[in-house]
């Protein structure tokens, strides 16, 4: 295998996103394990969600290689460019996708595994088809987005009780303001594309953006309802209600004068808002009350 070969195959399963997919995880075992680590969970944990992750993304280019040739933003990607052959990426996604799916049953348990194969077989067979249907599409991707922090909360305790139902609807409503920023941004190329993005008959912005301001809503509440009990709760609490309101802010700001560039600071807002929400709560539940 060349090294420009080896790169695309690298480039399959977009490393950026599955590196933030196995961060989720790892804070989902954290929280669960109430900080108390197990290599030899944990391992196999984060293995086995790169792995999926890896071969959900790589089996979505495959299926998507004929939108990405049509978008600047894709059109390099491996397949989209014709640097691989559709089938060897087929192939490789669901090589590593169901072998990260079998280590994380064998590896933790098996609620796990099957959150994991719920993960993949949702982003792969529904929510893919879907972004050529129906701008809803938004709903049901954010589903996969957010299970993977509930499986490490799984790997951790084997059962989900609701504070993991929390922390999948603090990854789902996130995914919203994100989305709709960043779909209202790209409209015309997602157009040209053929898929139905949220905010794509939306000229103005303005009713896209009170979509986020709404998400954003309700994404503060979820992240309250997460506070740990002490002391370190109430600096999580005021860190998260601080944070929130300026990504509400930020999301108001683009409905108030509906641009390209105030969508495209919502779009970073976003960007910012999860990783200082999450690394707060996770420092905040390593010193929690017992």
């Amino acid at each position: 295998m060349t090294g420009r070969r080896g790169r695309d195959y690298v480039d399959l399963t977009k490393p950026r996103i599955t590196g933030f997919v196995v961060l989720t995880a790892a804070l989902g075992y954290w929280l669960g394990s109430g900080a108390a680590v197990d290599l030899v969970r944990l391992c196999p944990l984060l293995m086995g969600t790169a792995l999926v992750s890896g071969g959900t993304n790589a089996l979505n280019q495959w299926w998507e290689r004929d939108v990405d040739a049509r978008m600047p933003r894709t059109r390099r990607r491996p397949v989209a460019s014709g640097r691989l052959p559709p089938r060897h990426a087929l192939l490789f996604g669901i090589a590593i996708g169901i072998g990260g799916t079998v280590l994380l049953f064998w590896g933790t348990n098996a609620l796990t595994g099957t959150l994991a194969a719920l993960t993949l077989a949702s982003y792969v067979f529904v929510y893919t088809p879907l972004k050529r249907r129906s701008a809803l599409n938004v709903f049901i991707g954010s589903v996969p987005g957010a299970l993977p922090i509930m499986g490490g909360w799984a790997a951790a305790s084997g059962r989900l009780d609701p504070t993991a139902w929390l922390l999948f609807c603090l990854l789902f409503l996130w995914q919203l303001p994100h989305t709709f920023a960043l779909a209202w941004m790209l409209k015309d190329e997602y157009r040209v594309a053929g898929l139905r993005m949220p905010g794509g008959d939306d000229l103005s912005g303005r009713r896209t953006a009170f979509r986020g301001v709404i998400a954003g809503v309700a994404l503060l509440a979820a992240s309250l309802a997460l506070a740990p009990s002490g002391t370190p709760g109430g600096v999580y609490g005021g860190t998260a209600l601080a944070i929130g309101l300026f990504l509400i802010a930020v999301m108001g700001a683009w409905m108030w004068r509906p641009s390209v560039r105030s969508a495209r600071r919502a779009f970073l807002a976003t960007l910012a808002y999860l990783p200082a929400v999450l690394s707060v709560l996770g420092l905040a539940s390593a010193f929690r009350s017992p």
